[in-house]
Protein backbone atom coordinates (compact mmCIF):
# COMPACT_ATOMS: atom_id res chain seq x y z
CA UNK A 1 0.00 0.00 0.00
CA UNK A 2 1.11 3.50 -0.97
CA UNK A 3 1.00 6.70 1.18
CA UNK A 4 1.92 9.83 -0.01
CA UNK A 5 2.53 12.89 1.75
CA UNK A 6 0.83 15.25 -1.39
CA UNK A 7 -2.13 13.46 -1.28
CA UNK A 8 -2.59 13.94 2.94
CA UNK A 9 -1.90 17.69 2.15
CA UNK A 10 -4.86 17.59 -0.90
CA UNK A 11 -7.37 15.46 2.13
CA UNK A 12 -6.36 19.12 4.66
CA UNK A 13 -7.44 21.34 1.80
CA UNK A 14 -10.29 18.99 0.77
CA UNK A 15 -11.73 19.27 4.39
CA UNK A 16 -11.15 23.49 4.96
CA UNK A 17 -13.23 23.76 1.41
CA UNK A 18 -15.66 21.60 2.47
CA UNK A 19 -16.13 23.11 6.35
CA UNK A 20 -16.05 26.70 5.54
CA UNK A 21 -12.50 27.09 6.05
CA UNK A 22 -12.13 25.02 9.29
CA UNK A 23 -9.01 23.06 10.04
CA UNK A 24 -8.85 19.44 11.13
CA UNK A 25 -6.67 18.59 13.77
CA UNK A 26 -6.28 14.67 13.14
CA UNK A 27 -3.49 13.07 11.41
CA UNK A 28 -4.73 12.51 7.97
CA UNK A 29 -2.89 9.74 5.58
CA UNK A 30 -4.10 8.66 2.25
CA UNK A 31 -2.49 5.41 0.80
CA UNK A 32 -3.21 3.53 -2.54
CA UNK A 33 -3.97 0.22 -2.62
CA UNK A 34 -4.32 -2.71 -5.12
CA UNK A 35 -6.76 -4.67 -3.15
CA UNK A 36 -9.67 -2.28 -4.28
CA UNK A 37 -11.48 -3.22 -7.69
CA UNK A 38 -12.27 -0.75 -10.08
CA UNK A 39 -12.24 3.09 -8.44
CA UNK A 40 -13.27 2.29 -4.54
CA UNK A 41 -12.06 3.86 -1.63
CA UNK A 42 -12.87 3.64 2.14
CA UNK A 43 -11.78 5.87 5.48
CA UNK A 44 -11.23 4.31 8.69
CA UNK A 45 -10.52 7.11 11.59
CA UNK A 46 -10.40 7.58 15.62
CA UNK A 47 -9.59 10.77 17.59
CA UNK A 48 -5.67 10.44 16.54
CA UNK A 49 -5.83 10.08 12.70
CA UNK A 50 -7.88 9.82 9.99
CA UNK A 51 -7.00 6.93 6.86
CA UNK A 52 -7.94 7.23 3.44
CA UNK A 53 -7.27 4.21 1.13
CA UNK A 54 -8.13 4.74 -2.22
CA UNK A 55 -7.74 2.07 -5.10
CA UNK A 56 -4.67 2.65 -7.34
CA UNK A 57 -6.57 3.37 -10.40
CA UNK A 58 -7.58 6.75 -8.58
CA UNK A 59 -3.52 8.28 -9.15
CA UNK A 60 -4.49 8.59 -12.71
CA UNK A 61 -7.17 10.87 -12.18
CA UNK A 62 -6.82 15.00 -11.44
CA UNK A 63 -6.63 16.60 -8.32
CA UNK A 64 -10.08 18.17 -8.10
CA UNK A 65 -11.40 14.74 -8.73
CA UNK A 66 -9.42 12.73 -5.80
CA UNK A 67 -10.25 15.82 -3.56
CA UNK A 68 -13.98 15.21 -4.09
CA UNK A 69 -13.22 11.54 -3.13
CA UNK A 70 -12.03 12.64 -0.23
CA UNK A 71 -14.82 15.50 0.31
CA UNK A 72 -17.37 12.46 -0.11
CA UNK A 73 -15.92 10.68 2.35
CA UNK A 74 -15.33 13.19 5.23
CA UNK A 75 -19.26 13.81 4.11
CA UNK A 76 -19.86 10.33 5.45
CA UNK A 77 -17.71 11.09 8.77
CA UNK A 78 -19.55 13.30 9.57
CA UNK A 79 -23.26 13.22 8.35
CA UNK A 80 -24.64 15.92 10.40
CA UNK A 81 -22.04 18.72 10.29
CA UNK A 82 -22.74 21.62 7.76
CA UNK A 83 -20.98 21.68 4.38
CA UNK A 84 -20.16 24.22 1.87
CA UNK A 85 -21.11 22.09 -2.04
CA UNK A 86 -18.00 22.25 -3.65
CA UNK A 87 -16.64 22.56 -7.55
CA UNK A 88 -14.75 18.81 -6.68
CA UNK A 89 -17.62 17.64 -4.75
CA UNK A 90 -19.97 18.22 -7.88
CA UNK A 91 -17.04 16.86 -10.36
CA UNK A 92 -16.78 13.91 -8.37
CA UNK A 93 -20.86 12.85 -8.31
CA UNK A 94 -21.26 13.97 -12.06
CA UNK A 95 -18.27 11.34 -12.64
CA UNK A 96 -20.29 8.56 -10.80
CA UNK A 97 -23.53 8.90 -12.54
CA UNK A 98 -21.11 8.25 -15.82
CA UNK A 99 -18.49 6.29 -14.85
CA UNK A 100 -20.25 2.90 -16.04
CA UNK A 101 -20.00 4.73 -20.03
CA UNK A 102 -16.28 4.11 -19.35
CA UNK A 103 -15.62 1.13 -17.74
CA UNK A 104 -14.45 -1.21 -20.65
CA UNK A 105 -16.59 -4.73 -21.07
CA UNK A 106 -14.30 -7.39 -20.98
CA UNK A 107 -16.13 -10.46 -18.96
CA UNK A 108 -19.40 -11.68 -20.40
CA UNK A 109 -20.54 -14.89 -19.31
CA UNK A 110 -22.74 -16.66 -22.06
CA UNK A 111 -25.19 -17.77 -20.25
CA UNK A 112 -25.79 -14.45 -18.38
CA UNK A 113 -25.71 -12.76 -21.86
CA UNK A 114 -28.77 -14.48 -23.08
CA UNK A 115 -30.20 -13.78 -19.87
CA UNK A 116 -29.12 -9.72 -20.72
CA UNK A 117 -30.54 -9.84 -23.90
CA UNK A 118 -33.83 -11.13 -23.54
CA UNK A 119 -34.01 -8.60 -20.78
CA UNK A 120 -32.87 -5.74 -22.63
CA UNK A 121 -35.27 -6.54 -25.60
CA UNK A 122 -38.31 -6.79 -23.42
CA UNK A 123 -37.65 -4.07 -21.34
CA UNK A 124 -35.43 -1.35 -22.31
CA UNK A 125 -36.42 -1.42 -26.32
CA UNK A 126 -32.48 -2.96 -26.65
CA UNK A 127 -30.94 0.18 -25.78
CA UNK A 128 -29.12 -1.08 -22.13
CA UNK A 129 -25.72 -1.07 -23.40
CA UNK A 130 -24.32 -4.74 -22.04
CA UNK A 131 -22.49 -4.48 -18.88
CA UNK A 132 -19.87 -7.17 -18.00
CA UNK A 133 -21.49 -10.08 -16.86
CA UNK A 134 -19.81 -12.53 -14.48
CA UNK A 135 -20.97 -15.12 -12.21
CA UNK A 136 -20.20 -14.52 -8.78
CA UNK A 137 -20.10 -17.14 -5.79
CA UNK A 138 -22.78 -19.11 -4.50
CA UNK A 139 -24.96 -16.41 -2.15
CA UNK A 140 -28.00 -17.05 -0.62
CA UNK A 141 -27.59 -13.74 0.92
CA UNK A 142 -26.16 -11.65 -2.00
CA UNK A 143 -28.28 -12.95 -5.26
CA UNK A 144 -26.79 -10.31 -7.24
CA UNK A 145 -25.15 -6.91 -7.41
CA UNK A 146 -24.39 -3.92 -10.01
CA UNK A 147 -20.71 -2.91 -9.26
CA UNK A 148 -20.83 1.15 -10.71
CA UNK A 149 -17.15 0.96 -10.71
CA UNK A 150 -16.48 -1.44 -13.28
CA UNK A 151 -19.94 -1.58 -15.01
CA UNK A 152 -19.92 -5.47 -14.10
CA UNK A 153 -23.57 -7.13 -12.67
CA UNK A 154 -22.21 -10.27 -10.64
CA UNK A 155 -24.86 -13.31 -9.92
CA UNK A 156 -24.80 -15.76 -7.45
CA UNK A 157 -23.81 -18.92 -9.03
CA UNK A 158 -27.00 -20.20 -7.21
CA UNK A 159 -29.37 -19.61 -10.18
CA UNK A 160 -26.96 -21.41 -12.84
CA UNK A 161 -29.23 -23.10 -15.38
CA UNK A 162 -32.12 -21.36 -13.98
CA UNK A 163 -33.11 -18.64 -16.47
CA UNK A 164 -36.43 -17.72 -15.43
CA UNK A 165 -34.89 -16.47 -11.67
CA UNK A 166 -31.60 -15.31 -13.70
CA UNK A 167 -33.36 -12.90 -15.83
CA UNK A 168 -35.59 -11.46 -12.25
CA UNK A 169 -32.48 -11.09 -10.83
CA UNK A 170 -30.93 -9.15 -14.06
CA UNK A 171 -33.87 -6.96 -14.64
CA UNK A 172 -33.15 -5.40 -10.82
CA UNK A 173 -29.45 -5.29 -11.54
CA UNK A 174 -29.73 -3.04 -15.06
CA UNK A 175 -32.18 -0.91 -13.02
CA UNK A 176 -29.27 -0.53 -10.92
CA UNK A 177 -27.16 0.58 -14.14
CA UNK A 178 -30.13 3.08 -15.56
CA UNK A 179 -30.91 4.32 -12.44
CA UNK A 180 -27.50 4.76 -10.28
CA UNK A 181 -26.90 6.22 -7.15
CA UNK A 182 -28.45 8.99 -5.79
CA UNK A 183 -26.38 11.17 -3.08
CA UNK A 184 -28.26 12.72 -0.39
CA UNK A 185 -26.71 15.57 1.78
CA UNK A 186 -25.97 13.08 4.77
CA UNK A 187 -23.19 11.69 2.40
CA UNK A 188 -25.41 8.22 1.98
CA UNK A 189 -26.05 7.02 -1.17
CA UNK A 190 -29.72 5.93 -2.59
CA UNK A 191 -29.62 2.92 -4.70
CA UNK A 192 -33.72 2.19 -5.03
CA UNK A 193 -34.98 5.20 -5.75
CA UNK A 194 -38.86 5.89 -5.92
CA UNK A 195 -38.59 5.85 -9.96
CA UNK A 196 -36.38 2.86 -9.07
CA UNK A 197 -39.26 0.58 -7.04
CA UNK A 198 -41.99 2.24 -9.70
CA UNK A 199 -40.36 0.37 -12.94
CA UNK A 200 -39.18 -2.29 -10.33
CA UNK A 201 -42.69 -3.03 -10.56
CA UNK A 202 -43.37 -3.32 -14.16
CA UNK A 203 -41.70 -7.00 -14.19
CA UNK A 204 -44.01 -8.62 -16.24
CA UNK A 205 -44.38 -12.58 -13.94
CA UNK A 206 -45.98 -10.85 -11.14
CA UNK A 207 -45.43 -14.25 -8.53
CA UNK A 208 -41.39 -13.91 -9.18
CA UNK A 209 -40.58 -12.70 -5.44
CA UNK A 210 -42.81 -15.90 -5.14
CA UNK A 211 -40.75 -18.12 -6.63
CA UNK A 212 -37.58 -16.69 -6.02
CA UNK A 213 -38.46 -17.53 -2.28
CA UNK A 214 -39.63 -20.73 -2.75
CA UNK A 215 -36.28 -21.59 -4.97
CA UNK A 216 -34.29 -20.21 -2.31
CA UNK A 217 -35.83 -22.37 0.55
CA UNK A 218 -35.38 -25.67 -1.29
CA UNK A 219 -31.76 -24.88 -2.22
CA UNK A 220 -30.94 -24.36 1.60
CA UNK A 221 -32.78 -27.39 2.96
CA UNK A 222 -30.99 -29.34 0.18
CA UNK A 223 -28.18 -27.55 1.28
CA UNK A 224 -28.75 -28.86 4.86
CA UNK A 225 -29.48 -32.56 3.88
CA UNK A 226 -25.59 -32.75 1.91
CA UNK A 227 -24.48 -31.63 5.10
CA UNK A 228 -25.45 -34.51 7.20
Amino acid sequence: MQATNTDSALAKEAYAELFLGEFEQRKIIVKYSGKFKGLNANVKYSSSFIEFSLSRDWMEFSDDLRKGVLQHLFIKMNPKKEYKKTFSLDLYYKFLENLEKYAKVHSVDGELEESYSRINTEYFDGMMEKPNLVWGQKSFRKLGHFEYYTNTVVMSSIFRGHPELTDYIMYHELLHKKHGGKPTKSGRTIHHSTAFRKEEALFKDKDAEKKLNSFLRKKKFLGLLRLD
